[in-house]
């Protein structure tokens, strides 16, 4: 499935340079994925203290691989940092403006919950940001704020992923 969606966002040419947030990150798979296909950097961002140190070990890994000679939690030009936080009230505090944002939010996450991250995360894309949603099959298609429209979907056994840009974008 990681391939699949990496090889959509590559065609869209969303990875390359981008500044990545990954919201809910777990070990930090997506976000660190990005970043060794040649992203910018990465905020990786969970609150289960498991989560974070897992992925402040690889992405120590990944910024180690990518040459980017900073610690996990050092943000420069590129390279990865992890961040504590719980959505929607982190984003604001980041400070940054993302190209590339993952969502894999717990299943249990309600769709009121999920609605309020992506509404929290709309001012902080660029024009021409990719959103990537990853629920569960089952779960109903997110809430989408206002402009931010939804470009495609795919399901992956008992995933599916949705895909969403900016109102703006060209």
């Amino acid at each position: 499935m990681k391939e699949s969606v990496f090889s959509r966002l590559e065609h869209w040419e969303a990875v390359q340079d981008a500044r990545v947030l990954d919201l809910f990150a777990g070990s930090g798979a997506l976000g660190l994925e990005a970043v060794s296909r040649g992203a910018r950097r990465a905020v990786l961002v969970d609150a289960a203290d498991a989560a974070v140190k897992a992925a402040r070990t690889n992405a120590q890994r990944i910024n180690q691989a990518v040459g980017a000679g900073r610690g996990a939690d050092e943000l420069g030009t590129a390279g990865a940092r992890v961040v504590k936080g719980r959505a929607p009230g982190i984003i604001a505090t980041l400070g940054d403006v993302w190209d590339l944002a993952f969502l894999d939010p717990p299943y249990p996450l309600s769709e009121g919950e999920l609605g309020e991250v992506l509404e929290n995360l709309l001012p902080r894309l660029s024009e021409t940001a990719v959103v990537v949603v990853e629920r569960s099959h089952r779960s109903p298609e997110p809430a989408w704020p206002a402009g931010l429209e939804p470009i495609d979907d795919k399901k992956y056994g008992e995933t599916r992923i949705w895909y969403a840009e900016p109102a703006t974008r060209g």
